[in-house]
């Protein structure tokens, strides 16, 4: 049987590193209006700016179609490339467990993003934005990991203590994502449909790779998330200059969507691996479990997206 305690440290260094990104200071928004008082003239003075809250702009569907037949060209491409070997054709064990994880993973991301929906609609997403940026960050780690813990070390048996640990985990996502919603709509459906582009692909790869081909990737993969998580929390805590500050973001960023995309890779063979070993009777399969390290995958992978559009647009 599979130790859990390195799942939940590769895990644990994910959800850090998206709570790094996923919470902006309000400082980063221009404000809809600010007022001085001029002595001089004792009256009350205003400028107007951009408004906090971007306008959507209409969708291209011309580069939508693009962009699919983009995504379907790398796929053949990374198929040829790192499936020169294939497999055999999935097992009913593997298929079953696979197809309910990304069930249950679709799900949570539906889920967090009405929920996130919601609370930007209530005003949350404000006051997460302007709350102490370590206060939000600690309460959110503590949540989420508890949270995830608890889908962890509950056995599939309990089913209503399982989901409700899966319910609470969704909602502190939905918490920290919430403040997104203040980006423009249109970067926002954007980067989702290329995440689910890149996932898709990724996952195809895994899934036709031969067994545990890509499994020897957790040992890079968990030190890159670090040095991800790391390069985040930077211009946080330590005074960086202009050049400091655009390594730092540029391994976040970019580096960050080359390591997300390694553990989708990573996370589709070990959910192949634990139905072969639910096959054997050696452990059982817990398709909630699979999909949390799914879910952290996409969202990482998915907040790296908006940030890149959102700097391709201000130029």
């Amino acid at each position: 049987m599979l130790r859990l305690g390195p799942l939940l440290t590769s895990t644990s260094a994910r959800l850090a590193t998206r709570h790094t990104l996923a919470t902006p200071s309000l400082s980063k928004f221009r404000p809809n209006a600010t007022s001085f008082w001029s002595p001089t003239k004792a009256s009350r003075s205003y400028m107007t700016e951009r408004p906090i809250v971007q306008q959507a702009s209409g969708i291209s569907w011309r580069r939508m179609a693009m962009t699919a037949a983009g995504v379907a060209g790398a796929v053949v491409v990374i198929e040829g490339i790192f499936n020169r070997e294939t497999r055999e054709s999935l097992s009913l064990g593997e298929r079953s467990l696979l197809h309910q994880s990304f069930q249950y993973t679709g799900g949570g991301l539906v889920l967090t993003a009405l929920a996130a929906r919601s609370m930007f609609k209530n005003g949350i997403a404000f006051r997460v934005m302007a709350a102490n940026p370590w206060v939000v960050l600690g309460v959110s780690l503590v949540g989420g990991i508890g949270s995830m813990m608890g889908v962890f070390y509950t056995p599939p048996e309990k089913t209503m203590q399982k989901h409700l640990f899966w319910l609470a985990f969704n909602g502190f996502q939905a918490a920290t994502l919430s403040p997104l919603f203040f980006l423009n709509p249109a970067i926002l459906s954007r980067a989702a449909l290329y995440t689910c582009g890149v996932v898709g692909a990724i996952s195809y790869v895994g899934a036709t790779a031969t067994n545990d081909k890509y499994l020897n990737w957790g040992g890079p993969l968990l030190a890159g998330v670090t040095v991800v998580a790391l390069s985040s929390v930077a211009p946080m805590a330590l005074p960086l200059g202009i050049r400091g500050l655009a390594i730092t973001e540029a391994i976040s960023l970019y580096g960050g969507l080359a390591v997300f995309g390694g553990f989708v890779l990573y996370d589709t063979q070990k959910i192949l691996k634990h139905a072969r070993l639910a096959e054997q009777g050696l452990m059982k399969a817990d398709p909630m479990n699979e999909a949390i390290s799914l879910q952290l995958d996409m969202v990482n992978i998915f907040i790296r997206l908006v940030q890149i559009l959102s700097m391709n647009q201000k130029k």
